[in-house]
């Protein structure tokens, strides 16, 4: 039954009626469909691995195991949240990632009272995965369910956007997040031993159109 507890709160935390307000944000899907570089389900599927390899989803994996092994431990959680939103390319990356683990920890009050208020008082702004993995570990979630879960969310989220903007048919959507499953499971088993010396990466496309996003002349996500 701890199993299956622990399930349930994966299910409820990272669904995507969880309300941190993940569908406003397109992580500059908005301006690569813009530009053309996402036109279809095969350039959707690139870009969308490219980042969870090598980019921003690969950062986050790390981030949040290193908040899932710190648990309650507020002052290396508040460190980790400063390294967080350093990690962040753009100012509208930060916004995303700070406005979407600041929501989860309101949310997720629901479930742990303690955690969220003395860690926000020390650090200020929560990174989404810090506050994912945080709240994980105290619970006793399973670090490396947590992590595929984050990163299948992570995933669902940028396939969404690409859905309504290029657009593409929900078939090709669900398509697309059938054949990133290889990515998540491997970005997860790989991030396992990561250190904070292994954050980086290499998605200069991704990190561009993140900028770019910012004076875009029309808009419908708010990165």
């Amino acid at each position: 039954m701890a199993d299956t507890a622990a399930l349930l709160r994966l299910l409820a935390w990272l669904s995507p009626a969880f309300p941190t307000g993940g569908f406003a944000y397109s992580h500059g899907l908005e301006w690569a469909v813009e530009a053309r570089d996402i036109r279809d389900g095969e350039t959707l599927f690139g870009w969308t691995g490219a980042l969870l390899r090598h980019g921003s989803g690969r950062n986050d994996a790390i981030l949040l195991r290193h908040a899932h092994a710190a648990a309650g431990e507020i002052e290396t959680l508040a460190s980790l949240a400063e390294l967080g939103r350093a990690t962040s390319a753009t100012r509208e990356r930060r916004a995303e990632s700070s406005g979407q683990g600041n929501a989860f920890a309101r949310a997720a009050s629901a479930w742990n009272t303690s955690l969220f208020p003395p860690l926000i008082a020390r650090a200020g702004d929560l990174p989404y995965p810090v506050a994912v993995g945080a709240l994980g570990g105290v619970s006793g979630i399973d670090a490396d369910h947590l992590c595929i879960a984050y990163l299948h969310n992570f995933a669902a989220n940028l396939i969404s956007a690409a859905v309504r903007l290029v657009p593409l048919g929900q078939t090709t959507g669900l398509a697309v997040l059938a054949r990133l499953e290889d990515s998540i499971t491997d970005v997860a088993r790989t991030t396992a031993a990561a250190t904070l010396d292994d954050l980086g990466g290499f998605c200069l496309r991704a990190d561009i159109a993140a900028a770019r996003h910012e004076t875009q002349a029309t808009r419908l996500f708010r990165s």
